[in-house]
């Protein structure tokens, strides 16, 4: 065929059009393509209804095509057989054709397509007679703005179902046996552009792929429909699912809803396998068999179930609604009187009662099974009225056999009653006059999942409320909601089931006026099993069991309390709790398990307990204690120890001072030798720190103005002051010191002392020249000036000798020459530095001219037992006992070799610094004293009043002058008138006037400080030894409850003062373990250092214990176990406050072994005369 020309078989013009013809084209070859037509002709009278379209046959592809070029008809065109063999390929209406296939029973199949556009119409049978069952077999069916219609019934068997804003719609008629129309697409099911599929019968949509409502409008209705073997069902936004249909005519199926029924169906809990239309089921509308479902607009209808479907997920926008499509009247229906007025019906709960002027009725009764709700609600119970109210219908998802994976909720699932007044169209024959009294509320439905999860977001609703009653009326009763869950996980592969953050409730609804509301209705879930409880079935909580299956949260039983340590709490588990014991932990990290024991509670108990563990303590303290006496004999030696050894007459090596012993040991000859020629000694000014270091005044004494050239002098009192100051770094390091650890600093001090005194020798030794010494023979030998100091490094002097050349007869001068002589006293008062008499080889010799060595031995060791137990800061009361002793004790004796000694002070420097010593002169001057007038010892004690402010101390522990040094000169005029000697008398009078300033560690005085011995030196030694590792040991029990509450607390003790608490044991060990007694007592002062040093670290652990047991204190439990060492408790003090008394024991301990080791001859002490100068 070539051209492109027309051909057309067109009906006639007229006032009634005629029929279109028909045109069959049997061509192979086609080269153009003319166009044919085959329409109707057009009616003037009713331009409406042109003629029918005619047919056009194109036999090569066996297509058929029916097109009414646009011109609306309401004539159809008769297709009245299509052939079985060869198949049409396509069937085409289009172009407002309308195409009608009236034959009863008849098939429409073809191999292809067909397509319904624009305004095409295909009908199946003839309308009022739905007689017959019609079939529709093709590949695809397209349909674009066109519509289907059948009267009776429809089997469509197609792959692929498209719609666009088309409709079918089926007529069953109201013939049981035409009742039910079958759609199968197996591919997909689109329906677009509010596209409609409607049905007044029973229809199943059946498919295998996609069923996609997409739309505002896109809707599938049927009185009963079921839609089943979908892999995916989308309804979009406005689309709706429903089922039955809304406002059905007369004709139409209507299913049975079997309102009386009390049973439950068992189609709703068992369904059947096969998801076909069945009209024996109660379902109204059912999707069975899919795999997921998408919801975005409405599913509607009185009993939905949802069968054998993996996840089903409302969207925000979606809803599942039975509400209102349940009974009007019903097993619970409301009550209601001849003026109208109702109460609302129950289900769930009661019905809300209905008042009116003073009447009042009863709501419907509660029916049905909490635990497996399957029954519709109830209505207000007068059919009869055009206003009566529907309760709620049932919402059923999967089942026992086949339950839902997952359900999602964002929007609304609901089985709501109706509302009176809700619905329109049933009060169109009502007045206002008539709305005094009517009907109450519809009790809410039934919803029933069967699922294994739930989520419901914040947005999300699931609701089977009552409906609220009109004028007066009562409200309906809530409906029931039950979740069976099927395979709850439980034990440690549980996982919660649900997760609500919406809302879901069964409220009862609110009367109007005066009538009642209804009970609310039911929430349950299925039983639990152990472990899990509630609706949802949550795990217990804390401190909860549950050994039995069931929901109520009464089930969840307390733990036992005598199970739970103290410091713990109890804690939950995954998949719940089931069997005592119950789970806990402890509060804190800190607490170990299982009784929540810190470590030092786990060492108490693993010992048996507080009581045992303290015994067990003490004995092993006990025990390595005499280890450590044992091991100290052994290894200090038994000629060491030390014991009483009294003195013999005569004996050059006194052993009642062990200071004194290096310098009693020198031969006597030596000793004679260097005194015959000694001139004077000079005391260095200052107490050797780093503040006030020793210096030399420039002035020579008088006593040596004859030996010295007064110039050199000065020079070499330059010399030597510059070598006496320290540097900087050394004061700076040791204030850092001072601050960190004075044990240490103290250390520091005095071996820049040592190291001070030792320059000092060796520059006067070998380096200066002596250019000062008038003696030839001094400068060539290097002698004739020497430097020395006491052992505390305090007090040092510059002895002056002859060199043998100076031929002056008068040189050396002798002792009552050297009348009054100052005897300076070493040390400061302090503890670790006490005041001593000082008496060398030199003053020893010198004295012996009057006085025997052996008394001037004892005499010095009496004075300086008396002297180590004055305090500073307390000199007015300690200064009195040796004031009281020089008079009982000494003088009395010394008279005899006509030598009198007096408590004095001297060389007040510029900084206020004084020293204490002797004024030794002749017993004569005495008596010359004691003639004085009564007004001269007025004025004196008068001058001595006013420089009451004598010596105070200074801020290294010495003490200083405040007065002139003129004043005090003049109150000892009498005394010192012979030569010219700096200070003053001491005595009863002047200690009155002393004035002395406390420092802040004047308290520390009381707990170290020197005292009497007390002898039994290896027992003292031995409680020593015990108290010390009591006291280690208590620093680790201290350490180790620090650590129950941080780390960091544990560092703050340890470190305030570096390692303060800890270093007290190996000072004490190396002390008790240390040669001789002399080094022994130093050590055993550094160790009291210490141990008093270390009250820092134990004031911070009880601040630390303090605040965290006031922190604590609002979260302590109770305390079931006795003596509970911990720092949460109100003994968090024990340890610390025991830490201190140990610390003053052990100080005291120290003194008493520091006076055993430095005085050995205990009659020191003695208060008899005879018996001191005896011994």
């Amino acid at each position: 065929m070539v051209g492109s020309g027309r051909m057309r078989a067109c009906g006639g013009n007229g006032f009634a059009g005629g029929g279109g013809g028909r045109v069959s084209v049997d061509i192979f070859s086609r080269h153009d393509d003319p166009k044919i037509f085959v329409h109707g002709g057009s009616s003037s009278g009713c331009p409406q209804n042109s003629g029918a379209a005619g047919t056009f046959f194109d036999a090569v592809p066996r297509s058929l095509i029916v097109s009414n070029h646009n011109m609306s008809t309401d004539t159809d065109t008769l297709l009245l057989e299509f052939p079985n063999q060869p198949l049409m390929t396509n069937v085409y209406i289009r172009n407002h054709a309308k195409a009608t296939v009236p034959l009863l029973w008849s098939r429409v199949q073809v191999q292809g397509q067909i397509s319904l556009l624009c305004g095409g119409v295909l009908s199946f049978g003839l309308a009022h007679y739905a007689l017959s069952e019609f079939e529709l077999w093709a590949e695809e069916l397209l349909m674009s703005e066109s519509v289907i219609k059948v009267y009776g019934a429809l089997r469509m068997s197609v792959k692929m179902f498209l719609m666009w804003n088309s409709t079918m719609r089926i007529d069953g008629g109201g013939d049981a046996n035409v009742e039910t129309s079958l759609l199968e697409a197996s591919n997909l099911v689109v329906l677009r552009e509010s596209s409609a599929i409607l049905s007044n019968a029973n229809l199943g949509v059946h498919g295998q792929g996609l069923l996609n409502l997409s739309g505002s409008g896109d809707s599938i209705e049927a009185q009963r429909l079921v839609l089943s073997l979908f892999y995916t069902i989308h309804v979009g936004p406005g689309s709706i699912l429903r089922g039955p249909l809304e406002n059905a005519k007369t004709d139409a199926v209507t299913p049975k809803l079997n309102c009386e029924l009390q049973n439950c169906p068992i189609e709703l809990l068992q369904p059947p396998e096969d998801c076909n239309v069945n009209s024996s089921l109660s379902f109204t509308l059912q999707i069975c068999r899919v795999e997921d479902i998408l919801l975005e607009g409405l599913i509607e209808g009185s009993i939905v179930h949802f069968h054998r479907a993996r996840t089903i997920a409302v969207q925000t926008l979606g809803t599942i609604s039975a509400t209102g499509m349940g009974c009007t009247g019903g097993v619970g229906r409301g009550k209601f009187l001849s003026s109208g007025l109702g109460s609302g019906g129950g289900h769930g709960g009661k019905g809300g009662v209905g008042c009116y002027d003073g009447s009042c009725i009863e709501g419907g009764l509660a029916y049905g099974d909490a635990d497996l709700p399957c029954e519709l609600g109830s209505g207000s119970g007068n059919e009869s009225l055009t206003d009566s109210t529907a309760g709620g219908g049932i919402i059923v998802m999967g089942s026992r056999e086949h339950p839902l994976t997952n359900l999602f909720v964002e929007g609304s699932v609901a089985s709501d009653g109706e509302s009176g007044g809700e619905n329109s169209k049933k009060k169109v024959n009502r007045t206002i006059d008539d709305w005094n009294a009517g009907p109450g509320g519809g009790s809410g439905g039934s919803i029933l999942v069967f699922l294994r999860s739930l989520d419901v977001s914040e947005s999300g609703n699931l609701s089977s409320a009552g409906g609220r009653g009109s004028q007066n009326g009562g409200g309906g009763g809530g409906g029931r909601i039950h979740f069976h869950w099927s395979d709850i996980p439980t034990g440690d592969v549980y996982q919660p089931i649900a997760s609500v953050k919406g809302n879901i409730h069964t409220r009862g609804g609110l009367g109007r006026d005066q009538g009642g509301a209804g009970e609310n209705g039911t929430v349950t879930g299925k039983a639990c099993p152990k472990g899990l409880y509630g609706t949802f079935c949550e795990e217990c909580p804390a401190g909860t069991f549950k050994n039995v299956t069931g929901s109520d949260r009464a089930l969840c039983r307390q733990c036992p309390a005598y199970e739970l340590p103290h410091r713990a709490v109890y804690i939950a588990i995954r998949g719940g709790i089931a069997e005592t014991p119950c789970p806990y932990k402890c509060i804190s990290d800190r607490y170990h398990m299982p009784q929540c024991y810190t470590a030092l509670e786990e060492l108490i108990y693993t010992f048996g307990g507080p009581w045992l563990f303290g015994f067990l303590l003490v004995g092993l303290l006990v025990l390595l204690a005499l280890v450590l006496s044992v091991a100290r004999i052994k290894f200090v030696g038994v000629e060491e120890l030390p014991g009483p050894a009294p003195t013999q007459h005569g004996s050059q090596i006194d052993h009642s001072f062990p200071f004194l012993e290096s310098l009693n040991e020198v031969l006597e000859t030596n000793r004679n030798e260097e005194s015959q020629s000694h001139v004077h000694r000079m005391y260095f000014m200052g107490p050797n720190t780093f503040s006030e270091p020793w210096h030399l005044p420039h002035t020579p004494p008088e006593q040596v103005k004859e030996i010295v050239y007064e110039g050199e002098f000065n020079r070499f009192v330059d010399e030597i002051n510059a070598l006496a100051a320290y540097q900087w770094w050394e004061g700076s390091l040791y204030g850092i010191l001072c601050i960190l650890a004075y044990p240490v600093a103290w250390s520091w001090l005095q071996w820049r002392r040592r190291i001070k005194l030792q320059r000092l020798r060796e520059f006067v030794r070998s380096e200066y020249d002596h250019a000062c010494l008038r003696s030839c023979r001094s400068r060539a030998l290097y002698e004739g000036v020497k430097v020395a100091a006491t052992s505390d490094l305090m007090l040092a002097y510059v002895d002056f000798f002859l060199g043998g050349d100076e031929k002056r007869n008068d040189l050396p001068p002798r002792l009552k020459q050297r009348f009054p002589i100052s005897l300076l006293f070493g040390g400061c008062g302090s503890y670790m530095a006490p005041f001593s008499l000082h008496s060398d080889n030199i003053i020893t010799s010198l004295m012996g001219q009057s006085v025997p060595p052996t008394t001037w031995y004892r005499f010095v060791a009496g004075l300086n037992a008396q002297l180590r137990l004055v305090r500073q800061g307390r000199l007015k009361v300690m200064l009195r006992p040796v004031l009281r002793w020089l008079d009982t004790h000494a003088n009395p004796a010394l008279r005899i070799h006509g030598v009198r000694v007096d408590l004095a002070w001297f060389q007040a420097t510029s900084c206020g610094y004084c020293q204490y010593g002797l004024l030794v002169y002749a017993a004569e001057e005495e008596t010359e004293q004691a003639s004085l007038n009564r007004s001269d010892e007025l004025a004196r004690t008068d001058q001595l009043s006013r420089s009451s402010s004598l010596c105070k101390e200074n801020a290294v522990n010495c003490h200083r002058v405040e007065t002139p040094l003129s004043q005090s000169q003049r109150s000892t005029e009498n005394v010192l008138r012979q030569k010219k000697t700096c200070g003053g008398i001491v005595d009863s009078n002047s200690l009155k006037m002393l004035e002395e300033k406390m420092n802040i560690f004047y308290p520390l005085s009381f707990i170290t400080h020197n005292t009497k011995p007390v002898g039994h030196q290896d027992l003292v030694g031995l409680v020593i030894s015990m108290i010390l590792l009591g006291d280690f040991s208590l620093v680790l029990l201290t350490l180790l409850q620090l650590y129950s509450i941080s780390l960091a607390n544990v560092f703050l003790v340890l470190f305030v003062l570096p390692l303060g608490i800890l270093l007290p044991f190996p000072a004490g060990i190396n002390a008790l373990f240390s040669h001789g007694p002399r080094r022994s007592a130093g050590l055993a002062r550094v160790y009291a250092l210490w141990n008093v040093t270390s009250l820092v670290n134990i004031v911070v652990a009880f601040i630390c214990g303090f605040v965290h047991y006031n922190g604590q204190s609002s979260k302590r439990l109770p305390n079931f176990q006795p003596w509970n060492f911990s720092m949460d408790e109100s003994e968090w003090w024990i340890f610390p406050v025991g830490l201190v008394l140990c610390k003053c024991i052990q100080s005291r301990l120290i003194n008493w072994h520091v006076a055993n080791l430095e005085i050995q001859d205990r009659s020191l002490y003695s208060d008899n005369f005879e018996l001191f100068w005896q011994s």
